[in-house]
């Protein structure tokens, strides 16, 4: 047939040239097809063959689809088994998924990638998503080093800009007051003075971490501390504009003077579990509370115990919501975790921490008290760690425990993040044990600064079990006699151990290190704050474990799975009794109880060796209480001398709703005297005198566990002070309680829930602690502590009330304790190294060294 011959008679064939090629691969056509197109453009001159009109197409006109060139290139991307199978309307060709709901849409065929690639409305990259958020993050020499952080929105593997920070030095705080600390005024104005022409430093951008979603932006801050404590004020560059027009341009913080410690603000459990009435609780109201005290006496820094955010709801309303709802916990154990859903993960837990952290009246806080963090589990998600080991490190669980370590990194350390997170299908079946590596489709269009180290920081020797990275231990300076330690106690956790062995050695040898140093240049520590997300002196509910673990339960738990009895009294993850987790993360657990003794020898140790008094933070249990490890009354030690005196503060939780009142009653009722070992013994005080305001909230029997919400305040009595009240028994003084031995040491009571010293009589409203005008006004080197406790979870004021002891300063000169070797089988067992085995494992207490005296 010749080629040139009408085919058939298609519509649209009486407009065709019949002289066309029917080869789509010709390059020109014939000289009859020209002749003919020619005719058709001049109507008035009659064709020999069709009349009708036509214009032959210029070679650079454009008409019609533009996408048939895209479909035709792209018909190569096709896979062999989409051939066929795919609707007229869906994308001919396999996107490259960059993250977020839009890679499902596009592999949905709900958009084409361009449209999923650009947002409905193009972010202002000057625009501030989140932040200022302030860091404190150790003392070099004089200097008071810290960081900033701001989140800006888009971004990219290149960044257009390179916002900067301003400093200044706003005033000089409590000159002539007679406070060491001057904190009679928190704004610095009336007992100040303000230069003429104070100077200002500028520090430029960091970029730590940018993809099209978010950039993040640190900014380091260096600061000659001075003979008096200072208001710092800071901005950022002008062309960079808040999201929230009720946002202070120009933020400020203090910083004390170089021969004082700081005031420290403690908090734990900052935000609401899932299904929780958050307005019957008015938000996070407390948070008003700690601002007003920040204006009186203001925070020179603030320790966040953990849960500084809750992410649980990725499992009811994010995108585990589907995983969740899978009823059988095998199948649940085998869900893949692909880039897909990586990616909503990764969007759920940006977006989570932007809405928080930007949430009033916290974000104000964040811009103004400099923060130190550690993590627990509601930082990832409920009981990350602590479920059976091979439910642990299932696909899903891996993957959000390293999206939430990423933002962990970046929101609360102001560190780059690992360059990838865990995915199934990006993972070599061979090294699925070994750690995530480098995925490159989480690097397309993204930026990640390299790492970051700093001197502030201990890193665990190896990575976690479940979240494939290190451990950040933290040590450093609170002023002139503070020193900090923060045990990084989720990274490394699982159900039978808190920590590796290797990186308690790591710790505890960089401790001594410190502790040695200075004392070798004559500025010794007198007091060492240990922050551990979880209460360490707790009361004991092995018998509630026993009931949970014990076989009887196994038919309950076949009836769940099968036909849903028990309801939520299972989780929805692993199927076990959904408070087991909870019980299976305290130090007082049975799994732990070798670990945890064996962390409170290394603590007397390193107390009686450089004579430093030791005291623990620990929060997570949304309660308030006291507990305490002491020598056995029968010793006849002065608290004062008394290395093996730690008090525990356990403060939680600042935003989440308490347990009821019949939960702190049963704990209160579990209040023993517990023996550690022959020589130590270990209760939580009667520190609760009354309920806060004119509340009911606890029984008449309860004075050592307060279901309420609570954040913590201490402050050192500087000696620095002068004369003024010493121990805190000069003020509300009153005859001991019973049960006292009379002597030269008072009071000595041989009941532990009863003061055993001078700091700790009249403990409760009643202490010089507990009042704001008196709080940190003594000079004998003690630590006020005040627990303010909210009166009314309706009144969105979140007015607290104190209760308050002193913890003495340590002057121990006798012999060091002998070096304890670790259980048998348990250093470096099955339980060791994330195995979670069966095995506990406990720190071996190496020998200590005659360091300087």
């Amino acid at each position: 047939m010749d080629s040139h011959e009408a085919q058939g008679n298609a519509p649209g064939d009486e407009y065709r040239n019949p002289h066309a090629s029917s080869s789509q691969w010709r390059h020109q056509e014939s000289r009859a097809f020209a002749k003919y197109e020619a005719e058709r453009a001049q109507p008035h001159q009659p064709s020999r063959h069709h009349h009708h009109p036509s214009i032959a197409r210029e070679a650079d006109a454009r008409e019609g689809n533009v996408n048939d060139l895209a479909d035709f290139l792209n018909k190569s991307r096709i896979s062999p088994e989409e051939v066929g199978a795919r609707a007229p309307s869906d994308p001919k060709f396999k996107p490259v998924v960059l993250g977020a709901t839009e890679a499902r849409e596009v592999l949905n065929g709900e958009k084409s990638m361009a449209d999923a690639l650009a947002p409905e409305s193009v972010p202002n990259d000057k625009e501030i998503a989140v932040g200022p958020l302030i860091n404190y993050r150790r003392m070099e020499g004089t200097q008071w080093v810290g960081s900033v952080l701001v989140v800006t929105r888009g971004g990219g593997r290149e960044q257009t800009f390179r916002p900067s920070l301003f400093l200044r030095q706003a005033s000089t705080v409590g000159m002539g007051n007679g406070h060491a600390n001057g904190h009679a005024n928190g704004n610095g104005a009336a007992n100040g003075y303000r230069s003429n022409e104070p100077k200002v430093s500028e520090s430029q951008g960091i970029c730590l971490y940018s993809d099209w979603r978010n950039t993040f932006w640190r900014f380091d801050l260096h600061l000659e501390m001075e003979p008096y404590e200072t208001k710092w004020e800071y901005w950022l560059s002008d062309y960079l504009v808040f999201a929230s027009k009720t946002k202070p341009k120009v933020n400020s913080f203090f910083v004390p003077a170089i021969t004082e410690s700081m005031r420290i603000m403690f908090h734990s459990c900052n935000g609401f579990s899932v299904g929780t009435d958050e307005e019957d609780w008015s938000g996070p109201c407390l948070w008003n509370d700690v601002m007003r005290r920040h204006q009186e006496a203001p925070f020179h820094v603030m320790i966040g115990g953990g849960d500084q955010i809750y992410n649980d709801g990725i499992r009811v309303s994010g995108p585990l919501h589907t995983w969740t709802g899978i009823s059988n916990p095998k199948k649940r154990r085998h869900y893949p975790f692909p880039e897909s859903l990586r990616a909503e993960c990764d969007d759920y837990y940006l977006n989570n921490y932007i809405r928080w952290f930007g949430t009033e009246p916290f974000a104000a806080a964040n811009g103004q008290i400099p923060q130190l963090n550690i993590w627990d589990d509601h930082d990832i998600i409920d009981g990350f760690g602590s479920y059976v080991d091979d439910f642990m490190r299932c696909d899903v669980f891996r993957g959000i425990g390293g999206i939430a370590h990423k933002y962990y990194m970046l929101f609360q350390h102001h560190l780059p993040p690992p360059a990838s997170t865990y995915t199934s299908d990006t993972m070599p079946k061979t090294e699925k044990e070994a750690g995530q590596g480098i995925d490159p489709n989480q690097m397309i269009a993204a930026y990640v600064h390299p790492a970051m180290t700093e001197s502030n920081y201990i890193v665990g020797p190896s990575p976690g079990p479940y979240v494939s990275e290190h451990s950040h231990n933290l040590f450093t300076k609170l002023g002139a006699r503070i020193s900090f330690l923060g045990i990084d106690a989720r990274t490394e956790r699982t159900r039978h151990q808190v920590n590796y062995p290797e990186t308690y050695e790591a710790i505890f040898s960089r401790l001594r290190q410190e502790l040695s140093h200075a004392i070798q240049t004559e500025k010794p520590y007198k007091h060492l704050i240990l922050l551990l997300g979880i209460p360490i002196a707790y009361p004991r509910l092995t018998w509630l474990e026993n009931i949970f673990a014990s076989p009887l339960m196994g038919p309950v738990k076949l009836l769940n799975r099968r036909v849903g009895f028990g309801g939520s009294f299972f989780n929805s993850f692993d199927g076990s009794v959904d408070l087991l987790d909870d019980l299976d993360d305290h130090y007082t657990a049975r799994t732990h109880k070798r670990e945890r003794n064996g962390l409170i020898l290394k603590l007397q140790q390193i107390a009686a060796e450089f004579s430093v008094r030791v005291t623990i933070l620990g929060g997570d249990v949304h309660l308030a209480a006291l507990g305490r490890f002491y020598s056995n009354p029968k010793l006849n030690i002065p608290l004062e001398e008394d290395y093996r005196y730690i008090v525990n503060v356990i403060s939680s939780a600042i935003v989440n709703k308490p347990p009821p009142a019949a939960v702190a009653n049963l704990l209160a009722r579990r209040n023993r005297i517990h023996h550690l070992d022959h020589d130590t013994d270990e209760t939580l005080l009667k520190i609760f005198d009354k309920d806060p305001g004119d509340s009911t909230k606890t029984a008449k029997h309860n004075h050592v566990t307060m279901p309420s919400r609570n954040f913590a305040v201490i402050t050192e009595n500087s000696p620095n002070n002068g004369g003024h009240h010493q121990n805190g028994n000069s003020f509300h003084a009153s005859s001991p309680p019973p049960h006292s031995t009379p002597g030269a040491t008072f009071p000595g009571h041989k009941d532990g829930r009863y003061a055993l010293g001078k700091g700790e009589v009249n403990a409760g409203t009643k202490h010089k602690a507990a009042d704001p005008t008196e709080h940190g006004t003594g000079s004998d080197g003690s630590l006020d502590v005040c627990i303010r406790i909210e009166i009314d979870q309706h009144n969105p004021e979140g007015r607290t009330e104190g209760y308050g002891l002193t913890i003495p300063p340590l002057s121990y000169k006798g012999p060091r304790p002998p070096t304890i070797a670790p259980p048998p089988g348990s250093a470096g067992s099955s339980g060791s190294r994330g195995s979670g085995g069966t095995g506990s494992s406990v720190p071996e207490v190496p020998e200590i060294p005659a360091g300087v005296r």
